[in-house]
């Protein structure tokens, strides 16, 4: 080995052993997507299952479905050892004259989740299309002068939760958003602050319009401040694109998988994550939305199992707390 080689490989080692990969899970793993409907699981339910599956780490979801009272949900996540890495919030800032309520949203979660203990506010552009109906409910294409608003107005959010909370927001593209396909995320990239706005490099939602995972780490290590994990069915995500099926239908017919089953692989990430020295938390998230309440746990299980069989150092990892049931 050349002393150049050498080099380089004692610095990889001293990046990989800085980094750490907090694993959790959320209310979207057990078919939560909204505040309060009667197709999704009892709040208590969720709290306990998560719990038990072994992660130690959750988001908040919807704000709503989770007590919004500081003092009764940290008794609630005490009582099972769980503990809140975000909170999620949806902007619409390309519109015109849409700080106020973004805002409004925006300050309830923030101050919940500051409360909590976390340290992110995830910041979801909303979608394009309603998504109980699939109906458009806007263009799917920004003007420049949108576009502009979007990002400035990102930014601006940015800065506002870090000088008022203390937090830092994690920008979440997502399918049927203006931000979903690569090239938008890169636009994005390039014009908004890094000071004010990580990336929440969602893989499932990357990889449904088929981008490169890997390949946004290692371009823009620095940017990425938050992982969602999750995998799509690359057969089902063929047919959704080609016949234009909505974001609402395309989940129920399954273009979210559990791993191993999809992509991305989740070892490569893993890697590249060492590699550049990231400290991020990778929340779990299998779109499941509308689901029976008795499907979401054994997903969960599964993937707590396969997620801690991958055998990274850098995975921070809870153990299940009912062995047998766990290993069902």
């Amino acid at each position: 080995m050349t002393v150049q080689n050498a080099a380089a490989a004692d610095q990889s080692s001293r990046e990989s052993s800085r980094s750490r990969i907090r694993v959790g899970s959320a209310p979207d793993s057990w078919g939560v997507w909204f505040p309060d409907d009667p197709a999704q699981v009892p709040w208590q339910r969720f709290l306990d299952e998560v719990s038990a599956c072994g992660y130690e780490w959750i988001e908040l979801g919807p704000y709503g479905y989770l007590p919004t009272d500081p003092a009764r949900l940290s008794d609630e996540l005490a009582a099972r050892g769980l503990q809140v890495s975000a909170g999620t919030v949806f902007e619409h800032l390309h519109r015109p004259d849409s700080w106020d309520a973004v805002w409004s949203q925006v300050r309830d979660v923030a101050a919940l989740t500051q409360a909590m203990g976390g340290t992110h506010v995830v910041v979801i552009p909303d979608t394009f299309r309603d998504q109980k109906t699939g109906a458009d409910v806007e263009s799917r294409d920004l003007t420049p002068e949108q576009w502009t608003a979007k990002t400035t107005g990102v930014t601006r959010l940015g800065k506002a939760v870090q000088e008022e909370y203390g937090l830092s927001i994690a920008f979440h593209p997502h399918a049927e958003t203006h931000v979903g396909w690569q090239r938008d995320i890169e636009r994005f990239l390039a014009d908004t602050d890094p000071q004010y706005v990580p990336l929440c490099l969602d893989t499932g939602h990357v990889s449904y319009y088929r981008g490169d995972n890997l390949e946004l780490i290692n371009r823009y290590p620095e940017r990425i401040g938050y992982l969602h994990l999750k995998q799509v069915d690359p057969a089902v995500i063929d047919r959704v694109l080609a016949e234009d099926i909505t974001w609402a239908a395309a989940v129920p017919m399954g273009a979210m998988t559990e791993p191993p089953n999809g992509v991305p692989a989740y070892p490569p990430l893993f890697e590249a994550i060492e590699a550049h020295g990231l400290d991020v938390f990778a929340i779990v998230e299998h779109d499941l939305y509308p689901c029976p309440p008795d499907v979401p746990l054994p997903i969960a299980q599964r993937t707590h199992r396969y997620i801690g069989s991958c055998g990274f150092p850098s995975l921070r990892i809870g153990r299940p707390k009912n062995a047998p049931e766990a290993q069902a």
